[in-house]
């Protein structure tokens, strides 16, 4: 009996065991493998967040297309709404944008000028109107006008109580109905937040 040395990283090459080469070789391989998911994985990873970002952006981006269409579908409504008005104007271009209605355009007098920003203003979805509108006299000799006083209806607000308030006759409330024609047909008809001219104030 004895003792008997053998070469160990031999073993392999007939079958027996594996050689301290070749456990090195598969943790470097297991390692390599390892390595390799987590990059895969990091890869799907940053793929899928890019997807996430071109899906919200393709989302915002719809979203402006159908924000734009509606603010130009609104500013045709608000156009052929002073066309239907016969409104006195000429060149009218009507711009509507989150709430603000810009309107360009020639009118022939103070009065058709207030009348179409009142008519504009009044419209459900406008906040504020940002006119360029020019007064241009067709008659040279007409006379200056001044601009009427323009006064937002209260809840609870009449014609008849408009005119007591501001031109110290109830009675005189036709006066207020004749000046916001055509955008009032019924002088009975008028609403809060509604914004009137109230001539001769």
């Amino acid at each position: 009996m004895g003792v008997f040395d053998f070469v160990r990283n031999a073993g392999a090459k007939v079958g027996i065991g594996k050689s301290t080469d070749e456990i090195d070789e598969e943790a470097r391989e297991k390692e390599a493998a390892a390595a390799a998911a987590k990059a895969s994985i990091q890869k799907i990873n940053k793929a899928r967040v890019a997807q996430q970002n071109s899906d919200k952006t393709a989302v915002k981006r719809a979203a402006a297309v159908e924000e734009r269409r509606k603010n130009l579908q609104k500013s045709e409504g608000l156009e052929n709404y002073v066309r239907m008005l016969g409104l006195e104007a000429e060149g009218i271009d009507i711009r509507y944008d989150d709430g603000v209605a810009y309107i360009n355009g020639t009118c022939p007098s103070f009065k058709a000028k207030q009348q179409l920003i009142l008519a504009v203003g009044n419209c459900e979805g406008v906040g504020s109107v940002d006119e360029d509108i020019e007064i241009v006299r067709v008659k040279q000799d007409a006379p200056d006008e001044e601009e009427a006083t323009l006064v937002t209806v209260k809840s609870g607000d009449t014609l008849s109580a408009i005119a007591r308030d501001h031109l110290g006759d109830a009675g005189r409330y036709p006066e207020i109905f004749e000046a916001n024609k055509p955008m009032l047909k019924d002088p009975d008809l008028i609403f809060p937040g509604q914004v009137l001219r109230i001539p001769g104030a």
